[in-house]
């Protein structure tokens, strides 16, 4: 157990870092090739902040462990709105001014009610993988026309601007663009790894170990970014790398798990795990309504949003371990 959990460690800190160089690279790399940082905020670091997700998605799958990617991604989910937006709500209360982001939460939604709807019958196939990776291929070209024709004077325009490396040439932006993704697997080989061994350890399922262990440690880079925003006052990017990042869980997560791996879905999916996830989706979709002319969420509503996810990964626990 302590070296699994060792491997867990250094593939979690591998994660962070690696994920942290992908985003600089391919951020820079697109700013480079001339895209609009609208545009490259909205696909290619959305895309970018899934990657631990994804990878660890197709290490567990090719080794013949879907459930943990599968609650690797519902676990991130759960994290990203509970823990993630939950914390940052308590260090400073978010004002939500982008009505590019107002257009993306229905999206959010709309991809969360597909996987409910492709969960139903307990089994997860090729063609529901294709179905979501169908998605994933209609969301990102509905973004990129999102990116062109969002208002210039849109806050999260200026905020992704300032963000987005500057002065990076060519040549160092994809040199960090492959050392991330290297990083990326190696640390997600090693988080499989120690993931599947604790799980076997303690007698409990992948999923289990996917919506706990490796969804919490999976949402750390969204955690930082996250809370970095919040702090200097870019509030767009604090919750668009929540919305973004649950995006693409689902359909590029999900979807390369099913492709490569079709799966029966264990029980507590659906009467559980599944139900939390849509739960939180619309809490978050509640809370950003412009009820009074403008989206803001309180420091009462992130300890809120964090009691439930502590109270979820609680009850978890004590159910299975």
């Amino acid at each position: 157990m302590l070296g699994n959990a060792f491997e867990v460690i250094v593939g979690l800190l591998l994660l962070v870092w690696g994920a942290d160089r992908f985003v600089h690279g391919a951020a820079a790399t697109a700013r480079n090739l001339g895209i609009p940082p609208l545009l490259i905020g909205l696909t290619i670091v959305a895309v970018a902040t899934s990657a631990p997700e994804i990878l660890v998605s197709i290490v567990a799958s090719l080794r013949g462990e879907p459930d943990l990617a599968i609650g690797n991604a519902i676990g991130s989910n759960i994290a990203n709105i509970g823990m993630v937006l939950g914390v940052v709500a308590i260090l400073r209360p978010i004002e939500l001014k982008s009505a590019t982001l107002w257009r993306e939460m229905p999206a959010l939604l709309a991809v969360t009610l597909l996987t409910v709807a492709l969960f139903l019958d307990s089994f997860l196939s090729r063609v529901d993988g294709l179905v979501l990776l169908t998605g994933l291929i209609i969301v990102m070209f509905w973004l990129t026309r999102l990116g062109f024709r969002s208002s210039s004077s849109d806050p999260l325009q200026a905020e992704f601007d300032a963000e987005i490396p500057r002065h990076m040439s060519m040549r160092v932006a994809i040199f960090w663009l492959l050392v991330g993704i290297a990083t990326l697997l190696v640390g997600a080989q090693l988080m499989v790894d120690g993931a599947i061994d604790i799980a076997k350890a303690l007698g409990v399922s992948e999923v289990v170990i996917g919506v706990t262990l490796v969804a919490l440690a999976t949402s750390l880079p969204e955690l930082a970014v996250s809370a970095v925003s919040a702090f200097r006052g870019e509030y767009g990017l604090a919750i668009g790398n929540i919305v973004g990042s649950n995006i693409f869980n689902l359909l590029a997560v999900i979807g390369i798990a099913a492709v490569i791996q079709p799966a029966v879905l264990p029980p507590s999916v659906l009467s559980l795990h599944i139900f939390v996830m849509v739960a939180f989706t619309l809490v978050l979709f509640a809370m950003t309504y412009e009820y009074d002319g403008r989206g803001l969420i309180t420091r009462l509503e992130g300890f809120a949003l964090l009691g439930a996810y502590l109270a979820y990964q609680a009850y978890v626990v004590v159910q299975n371990v």
